[in-house]
């Protein structure tokens, strides 16, 4: 299981106290209200990187800390207490395992030490419909010369907009489901057929659609192998998703906190309504929740750095349970605030919003529930 350090402790205070001092709601708020293009602060994010955290998991000779995916978590976990926007997912965590994962020395020399520095960002490009299905890749990649010719489009692309770097799913063979025949590929965000269309979406973050036409790419774009790129992403899908786990679960003790002190407060009929059993009951509920999840997600943080053999069942397993839990306790936030709940004015909304996105990134409770049955045999 996860038992923090010493060394994990301070880095949990630090990522609370940044969080809740420099990307608090009203910070998220003002990004929303002011329709900000990036969809976080750049100067908030190059004081993320003079932390170390774009560098979370870039080894030391790379200009990193190399301080593994658990610190990954932490940090991660906090940052969801506030609903904080930043790109620290899509690039310290899930665009430094792809490099670590498959890249060569040249890729990780050339990208590595630009992450770290916060100068680089990355974005992963894997669906193409309304639901994730990474198998289903349509974009594809012919073979022109010695490098490739990309077309096709992705859709709801994390932190798309502002990505100097975009690692992309193709297909180089097969068709349809087939997991045989996809490739990754690192294609530099203002490549000659590219287009971006940032999103307005509903949690305040930033998003985009792609689109590929005839963009031209060199052999050495290739990130891991040929055709065989089906398993290389599904790891670093898990990576994303547990520690996407991680942000979820702070989400939620930070809507449960906020409802329990409501419920400590708000008075009906004369008495405090945290005083009515019904409403105890459903808090109790909530608290048993989480307690589940942080389990859950606890044990994917530990699973993925001891590479453990059932590390996609403990990623889809936290995922799931995040999900779920993040979904209960979001509405039970609204609901029992009641009509403030119901403005925008209170911060109990955009907790809702922000959950109903985080629930869908990198599969759905649904599709982690079928995962996991489907690697345990049934």
């Amino acid at each position: 299981m996860f038992t923090l350090t010493e060394e994990h402790e301070m880095l949990r205070d630090a990522a609370r106290a940044f969080a809740q001092d420099k990307m608090p709601t009203t910070a998220l708020r003002s990004l929303r209200d002011n329709k900000v293009a990036d969809g976080f602060d750049r100067k908030t994010w190059a004081e993320m990187a003079e932390m170390g955290w774009a560098g979370i998991l870039v080894p030391e000779e790379h200009g990193g800390s190399g301080f593994g995916i658990r610190g990954a978590g932490l940090i991660a976990e906090e940052l969801g207490r506030t609903l904080a926007a930043s790109p620290f997912i899509a690039t310290a965590v899930v665009g430094v395992s792809a490099l670590l994962l498959a890249g060569t020395d040249a890729q990780k020399d050339a990208h590595l030490p630009q992450i770290a520095a916060g100068e680089t960002l990355l974005a992963l490009a894997v669906d193409e419909a309304a639901h994730h299905a990474p198998s289903k890749i349509a974009t594809t990649a012919e073979k022109s010369g010695s490098g490739f010719t990309l077309n096709g489009a992705k859709k709801f692309v994390v932190d798309g907009q502002s990505a100097t770097v975009f690692i992309v799913a193709a297909r180089t063979a097969g068709a349809g489901a087939d997991t045989n025949g996809i490739t990754l590929f690192l294609v530099p965000a203002d490549a000659d057929g590219i287009s971006i269309t940032p999103l307005t979406t509903m949690d305040g973050r930033g998003a985009a659609d792609l689109r590929f036409d005839a963009v031209s790419l060199p052999a050495e774009a290739v990130l891991g192998s040929i055709n065989g790129g089906y398993l290389l992403l599904d790891d670093i899908l898990d990576r994303a998703r547990v520690v996407q786990a991680a942000e979820m679960l702070g989400t939620a003790e930070a809507a449960f906190a906020m409802t329990v002190d409501y419920l400590k407060v708000r008075k009906q009929f004369g008495q405090l309504i945290g005083s009515f059993q019904a409403l105890q009951h459903r808090a109790a509920r909530m608290f048993s929740e989480l307690e589940l999840t942080r389990s859950c997600v606890g044990a994917a943080l530990a699973g993925l750095e001891d590479r453990a053999n059932d590390v996609k069942a403990l990623a889809s397993l936290a995922k799931a349970r995040a999900g779920d839990t993040l979904h209960l306790v979001s509405s039970e936030t609204v609901q029992m605030h009641g009509g403030i709940g119901m403005t925008d004015v209170h911060d109990s909304g955009l907790f809702l919003k922000r959950a109903r996105v985080t629930e869908a990134l990198y599969g759905s409770a649904s599709f982690h529930r079928d995962r996991f049955a489907t690697l345990s045999g049934f």
